[in-house]
C-alpha cells in the first residue's frame, strides 16, 4: 500500500468527514442502514482517491462519490445486496449527537431532507454545506440556472412546510 495515498484518505476523511456522515443521514434514517452506507462511501472513496482531479475542490469531489454511492445504495435491494454486519474496528466515529442543542430542528430539517427526490436533497445537502450553485451544478451534470431554480422551489417547500 503506498503509505502517502493511505496518509491522504485519512487526512481527507478526518477533514471532511461530516459531509459522509451528513449523506448518510440524509438518505438513511435506520441506523445500520446508515452505518452501511458510510462503510459503502468510505470505500468508494479509498477505491476513488487516484480519480481526485485537485482542479475541483475536495469537498465537491467528496460530495460527488458520497451521493453517487448514497443513491445507488438507496435505490438497490439492501436486503440482498447490503447486509448488516457488525465491524469490530470502525474506521471513524463521529457522534451525531454533538449537535443535541439543535436536536430537534435537525430532526426536522432531517425528515423534511429525507422527504425530497434524489436530486433535490443532494443540491440541498451541497447547499447547506456552502457549495455554490456553479459546483452543485457541476458535481450533478445540470446547468446552474437548473441548480438556482431548484434551491429556489426547495426554500418555497421549506417555507410551506414550516408554516
Amino acid at each position: 500500500m503506498n503509505i502517502d495515498r493511505h496518509k491522504m484518505y485519512l487526512d481527507i476523511l478526518e477533514k471532511h468527514k461530516g459531509i459522509v456522515f451528513k449523506v448518510a443521514r440524509s438518505y438513511c434514517s435506520n441506523e445500520f442502514d446508515r452505518e452501511d452506507l458510510v462503510q459503502e462511501i468510505l470505500a468508494q472513496i479509498w477505491r476513488s482517491l487516484d480519480t481526485y482531479n485537485d482542479n475541483f475542490k475536495i469537498t465537491t469531489w467528496l460530495y460527488r462519490v458520497a451521493l453517487n454511492v448514497a443513491i445507488s445504495f438507496y435505490r438497490k435491494d439492501k436486503s440482498s445486496a447490503y447486509k448488516h454486519t457488525e465491524m469490530e474496528d470502525k474506521l471513524l466515529s463521529y457522534d451525531m449527537n454533538k449537535e443535541s442543542e439543535h436536536e430537534q430542528n435537525l430532526s426536522e430539517l432531517y425528515e423534511f431532507i429525507n422527504g425530497l427526490n434524489d436530486i433535490d436533497k443532494a443540491i440541498l445537502m451541497m447547499y447547506l454545506e456552502g457549495e455554490s450553485q456553479s459546483e452543485i451544478g457541476t458535481n450533478l451534470n445540470i446547468t446552474t440556472s437548473n441548480v438556482s431554480t431548484k434551491i429556489s422551489r426547495i426554500k418555497q417547500k421549506l417555507s410551506q412546510k414550516k408554516a
